[in-house]
C-alpha cells in the first residue's frame, strides 16, 4: 500500500514536471517571437489650394503619394500674410462703372475719358494753337483804316519790297482794266470761248503805312468783302497762313450783269522788314467758261507766291524746275 502510494507521488511529480517543461518552453517559445507595433495613423495633410477629400470621394491613383509629399513639403513654408485691405493699390479695388449690373447684362463705363500721362523722359505734347474765327462784319480795308493804317497803292515797275511770282497760262496776257482800281497786275485770258465775259486774274498790292493793328487780328475779316457781293455763296475757305504769313482764302459764286461768275480770292499781310504790305490776288471766269478754264486758274492760284525779297523764290507750280542732269 505505501508502495503504491510511493509509486503514485512518483507518477504525479514525473507528470507535475512534465507539465511544467511543457509550459516552460511553450512560454520562451512564445517570448521569441517578435512584437510587430501598430502601423501609425497617418495625420491630416494640409495643402494650400488642396480641397480636403470627402468621404466617398475617388481614391488617389498611384503616383498620388508622391504629389501628397509635395504638397507636405511646399505647405511647410511660411505664407505670405494677406494684403491688408488698407494696402491694396488701386488696382485691386473694383472699378465702379455706374450702376451695379444684372447678371447676364454688360456694365457701360460711365466715367471720364482717361488722361494722358507723359512717360518718364517724355515731355508733354504742346497743346495746339486755337483756330482763328472770322470776323462777321467790316472788310479787312475798313478794319484796317479804323485802326488809323493808311493803304497806298503799289505799282509792278520798280517795286523791291517782295518778290510776286504770278504765273501766266498759255494764251493769257497782261491787259489794262480800269475795272480793277489800284491794280498792280492784270492778266486775262483773251482765247475764251464765253463773248460775254473773260477770264482773268488781279493782283493788287497795298503798302499798309501807319496805324497799329494785329495782322492775325486783321485777317480774320478777310472774307468779308466777298460774302458782300450780290448773291454770295461761299464753296470753300480758309484762314491757314500762306508762307508763313496771315492770309484768307475764300471761294465762291456771285451775281454780276445778270451772269454768275466764279471766283477765287487771297489777301495775305506780307512784312518785308519793317514794312507791312496787303496783296490781293483775284482769279475771276464765268460760271459757264469754269470748267473749261479749270486748268487755267489750277495753275495760277497753285503757282502763286509771295516772298520777302531776298528770300529764294518758290518755282510756280504751271511751270516746274526741270531737273538736273546726273554728273557723268
Amino acid at each position: 500500500m505505501i508502495e503504491n502510494a510511493r509509486r503514485w507521488r512518483i507518477l504525479a511529480g514525473g507528470f507535475a514536471a512534465g507539465m511544467a517543461g511543457v509550459l516552460s518552453v511553450t512560454g520562451a517559445t512564445a517570448a521569441a517571437d517578435p512584437l510587430y507595433p501598430m502601423p501609425p495613423q497617418p495625420g491630416p495633410v494640409v495643402a494650400q489650394g488642396v480641397p480636403a477629400v470627402q468621404p466617398g470621394a475617388t481614391a488617389l491613383m498611384p503616383g498620388a503619394a508622391a504629389a501628397a509629399q509635395s504638397q507636405r513639403q511646399l505647405a511647410l513654408a511660411p505664407a505670405a500674410p494677406p494684403l491688408h485691405p488698407a494696402q491694396a493699390g488701386p488696382a485691386l479695388q473694383p472699378l465702379q462703372v455706374g450702376p451695379a449690373g444684372q447678371p447676364g447684362q454688360t456694365a457701360q463705363v460711365t466715367g471720364q475719358p482717361a488722361q494722358s500721362v507723359p512717360g518718364a523722359g517724355m515731355l508733354p505734347v504742346a497743346a495746339a494753337a486755337p483756330e482763328p474765327v472770322p470776323a462777321t462784319s467790316q472788310t479787312l480795308v475798313d478794319f484796317l483804316k479804323e485802326k488809323g493804317v493808311k493803304l497806298e497803292p503799289q505799282v509792278a515797275r520798280d517795286f523791291k519790297a517782295l518778290n510776286i511770282v504770278l504765273p501766266m497760262p498759255p494764251g493769257w496776257s497782261h491787259v489794262p482794266d480800269p475795272n480793277v482800281p489800284d491794280a498792280f497786275a492784270v492778266i486775262a485770258d483773251r482765247a475764251g470761248v464765253d463773248p460775254l465775259y473773260t477770264s482773268n486774274a488781279a493782283l493788287v498790292v497795298y503798302k499798309l503805312v501807319g496805324g497799329d493793328f494785329d495782322p492775325k487780328e486783321a485777317i480774320t475779316h478777310g472774307f468779308i468783302d466777298s460774302q458782300q457781293l450780290t448773291a454770295w455763296r461761299t464753296t470753300n475757305a480758309s484762314l491757314a497762313d500762306f508762307g508763313g504769313m496771315p492770309s484768307a482764302r475764300i471761294e465762291g459764286t456771285y451775281r454780276e450783269n445778270n451772269m454768275t461768275l466764279n471766283t477765287w480770292r487771297r489777301h495775305t499781310i506780307a512784312t518785308a522788314g519793317p514794312d507791312k504790305y496787303l496783296v490781293t490776288l483775284a482769279v475771276t471766269t464765268s460760271a459757264s467758261e469754269a470748267v473749261a478754264a479749270a486748268d487755267d486758274t489750277d495753275a495760277i492760284t497753285n503757282g502763286f507766291r509771295i516772298n520777302p525779297v531776298g528770300a529764294p523764290a518758290a518755282a510756280p507750280r504751271a511751270a516746274p524746275v526741270a531737273a538736273p542732269a546726273p554728273p557723268r
